[in-house]
């Protein structure tokens, strides 16, 4: 079977960063909101010193004490985290790019088409916390949800449009300072049509007002690539992005000499949609398009 062969939506004003972090747990069968004991319980577990604010059969509402921020008086305010009822879905969650970047995934279409049903989790007033914070708060709060919710099949989450089964949350061993990278940034590979080259690049990291990453090649095997990504995003992470333009970062091996090549990094707009900011990896010899 031919595949399809996908184009860019030009019309996609891009996205504004650190915007509200959107969770879907699928659902294959409807479910009832969780007691209000048994939430709390679990949200305390994860978050520690969690109060609910509001309860009923179509939202709760928490706030965590551990995680607050100033306002414009200096008074400390807690950071929201909402729950939705479940829903029936009514609109498709992806589009043809998504569906094609679930990797992480077996089966992905497969569980997309059998959940007819979501439950809707958000934070609120948490693009004020420290990017750090804010990632080990939003670990915190996907790890209790799927505890919450036992019957969720799998999870997505709207920045990036990465999917995990329940199972590979519940059951992370990464260490939990990079746990974020792992259950909310996409790392996307694409065909190039008409040629020989690719394009990785990493979708997510947005949310902590850092950018993504994009590699566009030829020649390399992609794992490769991919493989460097992660362990790029983790140092920007670690270090809080210290990558200037003109700065360079370890690349591969070269094939005849084993030394190490220096890759070229260079802030600019992302080739595939949404439109954002990304450090774009130049792979010298291995490059490909305009620079």
């Amino acid at each position: 079977m031919k595949e399809k062969e996908l184009k860019q939506d030009l019309s996609d004003l891009g996205e504004r960063p650190g915007s509200v972090f959107v969770i879907r747990l699928l659902m294959g069968k409807p479910c009832d909101m969780p007691n209000r004991d048994n939430m709390i319980e679990i949200m305390n577990k994860h978050l520690e010193n969690v109060e609910c604010m509001h309860y009923d059969k179509k939202v709760v509402d928490f706030v965590s004490k551990k995680y607050l921020i100033k306002n414009e008086k200096e008074i400390d305010l807690p950071v929201h985290l909402l729950i939705s009822e479940c829903v029936e879905i009514n609109e498709p969650i992806m589009d043809d790019i998504a569906k094609t970047q679930l990797w992480d995934v077996e089966n992905g279409i497969d569980i997309l088409d059998s959940c007819n049903y979501q439950v809707v989790a958000t934070d609120f007033l948490a693009d004020f916390l420290n990017y750090k914070v804010r990632a080990n708060m939003l670990v915190e709060y996907i790890e209790a949800l799927v505890e919450l919710y036992p019957t969720c099949k799998a999870v997505v989450f709207d920045t990036s449009k990465k999917m995990l089964k329940r199972e590979d949350i519940v059951n992370c061993k990464i260490s939990k300072e990079h746990r974020f990278i792992h259950y909310a940034v996409n790392m996307r590979y694409f065909n190039i049509t008409g040629t020989n080259d690719m394009l990785v690049d990493t979708l997510g990291m947005s949310t902590l007002f850092m950018p993504d990453l994009q590699y566009h090649f030829h020649a390399i095997n992609p794992d490769q690539i991919i493989n460097h990504a992660y362990s790029f995003l983790k140092y920007i992470f670690d270090n809080d992005n210290p990558i200037k333009n003109g700065d360079t970062i370890d690349g591969l091996k070269n094939k005849d000499s084993n030394n190490i090549t220096k890759w070229k990094l260079q802030y600019e707009d992302s080739l595939i949609q949404p439109i954002r900011e990304v450090i774009d990896v130049n792979t010298l010899e291995y490059a490909s398009g305009n620079r």
